[in-house]
């Protein structure tokens, strides 16, 4: 965990120390020291929350330029399923494909192609002998993350199975090279269009350890303008998409669920509600579910921090457009699933931090947390710098900081000496009768 490389920036000369993000944090990954957030990168998960919560811009996600297509002799495109929601009055999939070759692209792989074919490896996976259900799918790079640190015991209920992201990928690579053998893996560039951070992250990093086949993520933000300039309504492209209803619903809440044709399932968004269905799971609230689809972001990859789009207006969209699409066109005829397709490594539970290596240590700090804590005021009001009191606690334990921060405790201590200070003027004016 040291060493992940995170795609969720913070610019110091923006920031306020407003504590907003503070709040908002799901891991309490963020501190404001000195008037500044800092954000602890081994408690960071990428999922974008302070990046949509800064009024101020100082929070924002790292990704690749556009600009480096020029790094290679063959670029292929891989849009995301959100990207076709993020456009008004779109009639259909073909006029964003055109537009990404007008852009400058060789090729265009639809992500969406991959959810379909990983849907239907999804179907054969539920049916196969010895797994361990619920199944929680493996999509979405923040909840990886998340059950990574925090569920030791989840980790085996991951899906193994590629996301459709390096699915495509993988698949864009070879039809590449295939079609032009006279280029080297090297030569071929695959961009990835991507609506949130935790994406970027997943690509820097790799899933599950696995060297993964994109070369570069961009943002829709990005893409979105460029496509807005080079698109012509007037003039309908040739049939170009390939995607059906099928991977186009998988960049909202409950379209991966909904293809695995099973009723046994939970779908859920948000990452505040992702974690306490994870809780759930793991005290097993849950005993008569089959699959679970969690999503970071509010209403699935549409609510990512890298769209442009109102998540909501964006689902309506992408339903409008799904209406007179096939179910799926790219179902695989094989009746089990591609070596090819499974994930080498599984996801190793690592905290990533800890209060300390030696456990008495930690057993006595750990003490000294919840003593500190009843002393505290309880109301959690990030005023100290710290998302709870609890939080403000362990940081005055680790020598982070120290209790006189706590503008309660300081404000209470100054009315008491102000109190003291009148007492003793008020004793100081009266004068004692003399004694007969």
């Amino acid at each position: 965990m040291q060493n992940y490389k995170h795609s969720v920036s913070l610019d110091l000369s923006k920031c306020k120390g407003c504590t907003a993000c503070l709040k908002r944090c799901p891991t309490e990954a963020i501190r404001v020291r000195d008037g500044k957030a800092t954000i602890n990168s081994a408690r960071c998960i990428d999922c974008g929350e302070c990046i949509r919560i800064c009024s101020h811009r100082a929070k924002r996600a790292l990704h690749d330029s556009l600009d480096e297509m020029a790094d290679f002799k063959y670029t292929v495109a891989l849009p995301a399923p959100a990207l076709y929601g993020q456009f008004d009055n779109m009639t259909s999939i073909d006029y964003i494909i055109d537009g990404l070759y007008k852009m400058g692209f060789d090729d265009v792989f639809e992500v969406a192609r991959a959810a379909e074919m990983v849907s239907a490896y999804t179907r054969m996976y539920l049916n196969m002998p010895g797994i361990k259900k619920p199944v929680i799918s493996s999509a979405c790079p923040v909840i990886t993350r998340i059950i990574g640190m925090n569920f030791p015991f989840l980790v085996e209920n991951l899906m193994p199975i590629l996301p459709p992201i390096e699915v495509a990928a993988k698949l864009a690579r070879e039809k590449a090279l295939s079609e032009h053998p006279e280029l080297s893996s090297e030569d071929v560039g695959i961009f990835f269009i991507s609506p949130c951070p935790g994406k970027v992250s997943y690509v820097k990093n790799g899933f599950a350890g696995d060297k993964n086949n994109v070369d570069r993520v961009v943002s829709i933000r990005d893409v979105y303008f460029r496509l807005i300039d080079v698109m012509k309504h007037d003039e309908y492209p040739e049939k170009s998409s390939e995607s059906g209803m099928i991977g186009i619903g998988w960049a909202s809440t409950g379209g991966e669920s909904s293809s695995v044709f099973n009723d046994r399932y939970l779908a859920a968004d948000g990452v505040e509600n992702c974690m306490r269905v994870l809780e759930q799971i793991d005290n097993e609230d849950f005993t008569d579910l089959d699959f679970i689809e969690l999503n970071a972001c509010s209403g699935g990859c549409v609510g990512g921090a890298m769209t442009v789009a109102n998540a909501y207006i964006a689902q309506a969209r992408l339903q409008s457009l799904k209406r007179y699409l096939p179910v799926s066109p790219n179902r695989p005829t094989d009746r089990e699933i591609p070596v090819g397709f499974f994930t080498d490594e599984k996801v190793e539970y690592d905290a990533g931090f800890s209060l300390s290596s030696d456990r008495a240590e930690a057993m006595r700090m750990m003490g000294e947390i919840e003593s500190i804590t009843k002393c505290l005021p309880g109301i959690d009001c990030g005023s100290c710098g710290a998302p709870t009191c609890m939080a403000f606690a362990e940081d005055i334990v680790k020598n982070e900081t120290n209790i006189d921060e706590c503008t309660i405790i300081m404000r209470e201590l100054f009315h008491e000496v102000l109190d003291q200070r009148r007492k003793k003027e008020l004793s100081d004016k009266i004068v004692p009768p003399n004694k007969t």
